[in-house]
């Protein structure tokens, strides 16, 4: 892991510079006849989404569709007679395995909107075949996916676009290239904010493997094991094995977005975390309930970047935004976001996703929190088709958010879930947390940060004697040599035991 992570670094400098520039460009030209031959994989609301951007671009041609279950939702076969309409009668194909796909060489690119667990190997296998590939965010499930994607789209020369969208919008662009110019000072700290209400998934139990599925394809990397959860669809996220939580679901945009305006090309130095997956007995007005997903779903997480710090907050019960200290920009309140990123500089603040306003919408304030500057516009179509100009253009540095953003900001979301399973035991009062948070190096006002969570989960009437925070473990990672230098356990984390002949490979072996 060692050399791959150090030939990460060195490149992850330009790959970031080229984030910042390149998402305006014009469509090239390309002959009526001359398109690129497209696979979908996926069939859930994300794909739809793919599925309407590539069949409304002219320059591809939708040729199938993956997914492991053979009887797909109503809306998804909508949208496939929608494709055969729009690109004169073409209708993709439905298969359930991607190596079908891959084998044909009139595929160009695919594009990835899978289960977590899938979104790496879907992405090395496209590379390994000659194609470009588009894969929804996060880019891996753990920090060696990330690895093995880079080193794959190095070695085959392969575009390769996450699907974190705000680096393609105006607003965030102009936001980044505003931060790094100075607008608002030196900048060394910057909080992820991900407020997303979840409710509880169900009780865990035991369910039948739906009949139109092969549960073994789906499974892919991931042991095969007994469906626990009610919902066999999305509800997956909240389940480790193959989702990542919140942090790195939703929070996998802003954790880019902060490694994005911090300039950040490396892992953390060292993290810890606390939280718990908490509230679910008061929603279901049952003391004994547990339901059946094992990600946190109250979760923050410091990290040290030695000179840089990145605190990032997860809530899934209700909440409000969190604020900057200062100003009344927002309806007599300080500005601030439930879903974004605040960058704390030493001239004012920054913010992407500010006051609620979504993806395109950012904003600096001056120390007094006045509004300085105000960024808009951009969409998930500017996303798409940077990936095609990129493909077009035969140049993998035009993708304004290449393979390094999965690795770099993907291990914020990984390091910091990984701190919470190792600690997921150790429960542990505000007092006992505070205390530990004083031995990691941090820019934030951890003290304040915890009060915060504390009030916000009575708000929402946990009783924290009864079900207490845990407090994860403060991991400790050597850049040099790609290793936690204080935990077995944590480095076992870093990959996966993968289930033949569904192996992600080493980043030297792909």
């Amino acid at each position: 892991m060692a050399d791959s992570l150090l030939g990460i670094t060195a490149a992850a400098g330009a790959a970031y510079a080229a984030s910042a520039t390149t998402a305006s460009a014009q469509q090239p030209a390309v002959a009526a006849n001359d398109r690129l031959g497209t696979v979908i994989m996926g069939a859930g609301g994300r794909a739809r989404s793919h599925m309407g951007y590539f069949r409304g671009d002219n320059r591809c041609v939708i040729l199938y569709v993956v997914d492991p279950e053979t009887a797909l939702p109503s809306q998804t076969m909508e949208a496939i007679d929608a494709i055969a309409a729009t690109q004169g009668g073409i209708r993709p194909q439905v298969v359930q395995d991607l190596r079908r796909a891959l084998d044909d060489p009139a595929v160009d690119i695919v594009s990835s909107s899978t289960t977590n667990h899938w979104h790496a190997l879907s992405a090395v296998w496209s590379c390994q075949a000659g194609k470009h590939v588009f894969v929804e965010k996060p880019g891996n499930h753990n920090v060696h996916e990330g690895l093995a994607l880079v080193a794959a789209s190095k070695k085959y020369n392969c575009v390769v676009q996450i699907g974190t969208q705000c680096r393609s919008m105006r607003a965030n662009i102009e936001l980044a290239n505003f931060v790094h110019g100075g607008g608002i000072g030196e900048v060394k700290f910057a909080r992820g904010i991900c407020h997303r209400r979840r409710r509880n998934i169900g009780p865990r139990g035991n369910f039948p493997i739906p009949l139109t599925v092969d549960y073994d394809l789906w499974s892919g990397p991931a042991p095969i094991v007994s469906i626990t959860r009610r919902e066999f669809h999305y509800d997956w996220h909240w389940q480790r094995l193959y989702g990542n939580g919140d942090l790195g679901n939703q929070g996998t945009h802003q954790t880019d977005i902060a490694c994005w305006l911090l300039q950040i090309d490396k892992f953390p130095e060292a993290v810890i975390s606390y939280g718990g997956r908490l509230g679910y007995d008061i929603e279901t007005n049952n003391p004994d309930f547990v339901d059946a997903g094992d990600t946190a779903n109250t979760l923050i997480s410091v990290y040290d970047y030695g000179d840089k710090c990145i605190v990032f907050e997860t809530r899934n019960l209700e909440t409000g935004m969190t604020r900057i200290p200062v100003g009344t920009a927002n309806n007599g309140q300080p500005a601030g976001t439930n879903v974004g990123v605040i960058a704390y500089g030493s001239n004012g603040y920054a913010i992407q996703g500010a006051n609620s306003g979504g993806y395109g919408r950012a904003a600096a304030y001056d120390l007094e929190g006045n509004m300085i500057r105000e960024f808009t516009g951009g969409g998930d179509a500017d996303h798409y088709r940077n990936f095609v100009n990129a493909v077009l253009a035969g140049d993998p540095s035009a993708a304004t958010a290449p393979a390094i953003c999965a690795s770099i900001g993907g291990a914020v979301a990984h390091f910091g879930n990984d701190s919470y399973y190792l600690g997921e035991e150790n429960k542990a009062s505000p007092a006992e947390i505070k205390a530990a948070l004083r031995e990691i190096k941090s820019l934030d006002d951890n003290d304040a940060t915890v009060d915060r969570t504390v009030e916000h989960l009575r708000a929402n009437r946990v009783d924290l004697d009864r079900t207490p925070l845990s407090l994860g473990v403060h991991l400790k990672f050597d850049n040099a040599t790609g290793r936690f230098t204080n935990s077995e356990a944590a480095n076992a984390m870093l990959t996966r035991e993968y289930r033949a002949p569904y192996i992600v490979p080493k980043p030297e072996d792909v």
